[in-house]
């Protein structure tokens, strides 16, 4: 079992820049974001393996940093240029197996918000 704990979401206005993180009880290779609103599908936002090899969703490249702390168990997002419609959950995730793909998490954290103010 891996526990996640995000942090860091909260409310900004559009072009800001929101940093969010992901404490982890444990190492875990493959680490990553994903975002959900309410009625609408999960949404893949960026992943990122213990060799640092990173994929990002199309709507995120150049705005979105997705980065790792191996000695701290955390993971970290840096989001820039906000958009309104950025603003929804956001949900940690994780999984010990290799290599990384979108679909293999097995671990998620509860999510946290992120609201971005035109």
């Amino acid at each position: 079992q891996v526990q996640l704990v995000e942090s860091g979401g909260g409310s900004v206005q559009a072009g800001g820049s929101v940093r969010l993180s992901c404490a982890a009880s444990r190492w875990t290779y493959c680490m990553g974001w994903f975002r959900r609103t309410p009625g609408k599908e999960r949404e893949r936002v960026a992943t990122i393996g213990n060799n640092g090899n990173t994929n990002y969703a199309n709507f995120v490249k150049g705005r979105f940093t997705i980065s790792r702390d191996n000695a701290k168990n955390t993971l970290y997002l840096q989001m820039n240029s906000l958009k309104p419609e950025d603003t929804t959950m956001y949900y940690c995730a994780a999984d010990p197996r290799s290599p990384c793909t979108w679909s293999m998490f097995q671990y998620w954290g509860q999510g946290t918000q992120v609201t971005v103010s035109s």
